[in-house]
């Protein structure tokens, strides 16, 4: 896990402070029970870092969960691919933030071995990366067509159907379903294990993105994320392995995530590298909230 604090002139020395601080609150909390007390840091209106140490230590790693929560009335998703803005080949996380001037990124979900075409269905605006259905029972979607509609939702497809959501929102992103609405693991015990990068939900109709570079299986995850004072609701899986990544910079903060394990594939040393990856989910502030 990479976290840096950007630092410039004179505030350089209170931003070492401050991420030292940091550092020593993760370090010295307790690890009885499932989780840590956590940490949550304020990075900009409506969005914050939150800094989760599990008890249940994974077997490589510092066992540390993220999550950036962003109030969605504050904060717009953009769903992005480069089927629609062109190239020949995916971008970095941080990379994709740097070319569209996104304050936060993570992964949109895992892709074709076309490394263009996402797994399930994805439709941003008029642009549609894939119109492939799976099996696949989570739909994340925003930009709603109806103005009163949530500007986020995750959808189970065996509760309503991809049409139904096509009808209501502009954007959509079909992924694997980790947790189903109101907080059902629905994932059973295994051995394999990776990093993780996924999208959740929260009681309020917040945004999650989730990070753990630590690897675990999704049956234990899943229960981690339940066990946390988030008020998580419903989550989907997005990336996991090296290719998983989160990325946030807003100011003097710059969180900068890789995933590193997974089983079968890449077990051993550690990963520093962000791959490239085809499509993801961008963060930008509303310049006007809507309904506010």
């Amino acid at each position: 896990m990479f976290i840096k604090h950007i630092m410039h002139n004179s505030r350089k020395r209170n931003a070492i402070i401050i991420g030292l601080g940091l550092t020593l609150a993760l370090l010295t909390l307790p690890l009885t029970g499932t989780v840590g007390k956590g940490t949550w840091e304020k990075v900009d209106d409506g969005l914050e870092v939150g800094r989760f140490v599990v008890a249940h230590q994974a077997p490589t790693g510092d066992s540390t969960v993220v999550i950036v929560r962003i109030d969605p009335h504050i904060w717009r998703l953009e769903l992005m691919a480069i089927s629609e803005v062109g190239g020949t080949r995916g971008l970095s996380v941080e990379e994709w933030c740097d070319r569209y001037n996104l304050t936060a990124a993570i992964n949109a979900g895992m892709f074709d071995i076309d490394h263009r075409t996402h797994i399930g269905y994805m439709k941003s605006g008029d642009h549609v990366n894939s119109s492939r259905v799976n099996s696949y029972k989570s739909v994340a979607a925003f930009s709603p067509l109806a103005d009163g509609d949530p500007p986020f939702r995750i959808f189970d497809l065996d509760q309503t159907t991809l049409d139904a959501v096509r009808t209501e929102y502009g954007c959509m992103i079909q992924n694997l379903r980790l947790i189903k609405r109101p907080g059902k693991n629905v994932w059973t015990p295994q051995e394999k294990r990776w990093s993780e990068a996924a999208l959740g939900e929260d009681d309020r109709g917040r945004v999650l993105f989730i990070f753990c570079r630590s690897p675990y299986s999704m049956h234990e995850f899943n229960n981690i994320l339940l066990s946390l004072p988030i008020g998580l609701v419903c989550a989907q899986h997005l990336e996991g392995g090296p290719e998983a990544q989160l990325y946030v910079k807003s100011g003097d903060v710059e969180i900068d995530l890789v995933g590193e394990y997974e089983s079968g594939f890449t077990e051993g040393g550690s990963n520093d590298i962000a791959w490239p990856v085809p499509n993801i989910i961008g963060v930008v502030k509303r310049t006007a909230a809507p309904g506010r």
